[in-house]
């Protein structure tokens, strides 16, 4: 009787393993900036809600100076968080990019 070897298609492939942590340590790493800019946009929307209801208090107007603050400071956290995830993703694509296309083809040349 012949043996017959299956092939089990849910069996994942890895041809260079070096290649794919590479890949997946970008990802989580545009994950985690994506998460950083949403917590810089919450944190200014709390801001900006407190600053806000501060103005709305007609019975303590000297708070008032508190409210206009907490505006001022939530344009801040909003420009601050844009340019942070704006700069780390340009250095990202950076990262991904080969610095010379004749090191790329011979890394596969040697891989094959």
């Amino acid at each position: 009787m012949k043996k017959v070897k299956l092939h089990n298609p849910f069996k994942p492939k890895v041809i260079n393993e070096k290649k794919l942590r590479e890949h997946l340590a970008l990802e989580r790493t545009k994950l985690a900036n994506e998460r950083t800019l949403l917590a810089y946009i919450r944190a200014s929307l709390y801001l900006l809600v407190g600053g806000i209801a501060l103005l709305k208090i007609e019975e303590y107007p000297e708070v008032h100076g508190l409210g206009y603050a907490s505006l001022c400071i939530c344009v801040v956290f909003i420009i601050v968080g844009v340019w942070r995830y704006i700069a780390l993703e340009r250095k990202l694509k950076n990262l991904l990019l080969p610095d010379d296309p004749s090191e790329e083809t011979a890394e596969e040349k040697i891989e094959s």
